[in-house]
């Protein structure tokens, strides 16, 4: 069973206080899909120009990412970002975007794709998410994130759309904006009742919170040595969150799914997103190893059991 993975694939451009580059592979659905390799099958779902690199090519399929759903674009361009970060980290700075091939993109999923039984939709128009939704035939366990620009201008369709999601992943700024409550909880419980049984508020440097079911977990974030690179390190979480449920197989209703389970699936989620940090870009995900993954996850449940 297969994990399909629906977002960019991107050229992203990056300045940090370690350094400087001025093209490295990324993209929304790049680093889900990265993240929940470790974990589960992928199929991605994306749309790239032809100037995206055979070597790029090369590090997806290595990870046992399938790429039918990869479609090209004769004489296009591949998305592309580019940003500088500040001195924390914290926040960042806008200085390009190319949506190049990316502005028509229309999800179409392979019929091999179909089937599958897990479905994450990464950042794209409400309506573009339902509409994969619709193409898919027996899906057990949907979800995935939005951002504030769909929450602002196109809150009708993202309502429609999350009235489907079994799960969201968004960050405490975009839960306020989408329930209108300043207090968490508040905000959760209205989320919940749009649809998503189960949210994930994402607090970058300051850990999660786990809805699901009236009950809630909090996780710490993961004190790192030092950040090298914060880029994609939301996406990263989110692969490892969906990735570990779809390799083992679990779905969200309520009576199928042990609440310790969504726990270790908010923990390799963050484990996830701490290694992306660790070097530009995807590089940390040419070397990292499972071992490492699951000495981590240990780690971080020493630090933080009582």
């Amino acid at each position: 069973m297969s994990l399909i993975v629906v977002g960019s694939v991107a050229y992203d451009g990056v300045e940090t206080p370690h350094g400087k580059v001025d093209r490295m592979l990324g993209g929304a659905a790049t680093y889900i899909s990265l993240s929940a390799s470790y974990f589960t099958p992928v199929k991605v779902v994306a749309v790239v120009g032809d100037d995206f690199a055979q070597e790029d090519v090369d590090l997806l399929g290595s990870r046992n990412i399938d790429l039918t759903g990869l479609e090209w674009v004769a004489g296009g361009k591949t998305f592309f970002w580019a940003g500088v970060y500040s001195a924390d980290m914290n926040d960042r700075t806008t200085l390009r975007t190319d949506l190049n091939v990316f502005a028509d993109f229309q999800p179409k999923l392979p019929p091999s794709y179909v089937k599958e039984p897990y479905l994450f939709l990464g950042n794209i128009q409400p309506a573009l998410q339902r509409s994969v939704r619709s193409q898919m035939d027996g899906v057990k366990l949907t979800g995935g994130d939005t951002m504030n620009y769909w929450i602002n201008d196109f809150r009708g369709e993202l309502l429609e759309t999350l009235k489907q999601w079994d799960f969201l992943l968004i960050n405490d700024s975009e839960a306020r904006l989408l329930s209108g409550e300043h207090n968490l909880r508040a905000a959760a419980a209205k989320v919940q009742a749009m649809g998503p049984s189960t949210l994930v508020i994402k607090r970058g440097e300051y850990g999660a919170i786990l809805f699901h079911g009236g009950r809630h977990f909090m996780v710490p974030g993961n004190l790192l040595q030092g950040v090298f690179d914060p880029t994609g390190a939301g996406d990263c979480f989110a692969g490892g969150f969906i990735g570990y449920l779809a390799g083992k197989g679990l779905d969200l209703a309520e009576g199928h799914l042990d609440f310790a389970e969504l726990r270790r699936a908010v923990i390799y989620g963050s484990v996830m997103g701490s290694f992306c940090c660790e070097k530009f870009g995807v590089d940390r995900f040419r070397t990292l190893t499972r071992q490492e993954i699951d000495a981590r996850y240990s780690e971080f449940k020493d630090c933080t059991e009582f």
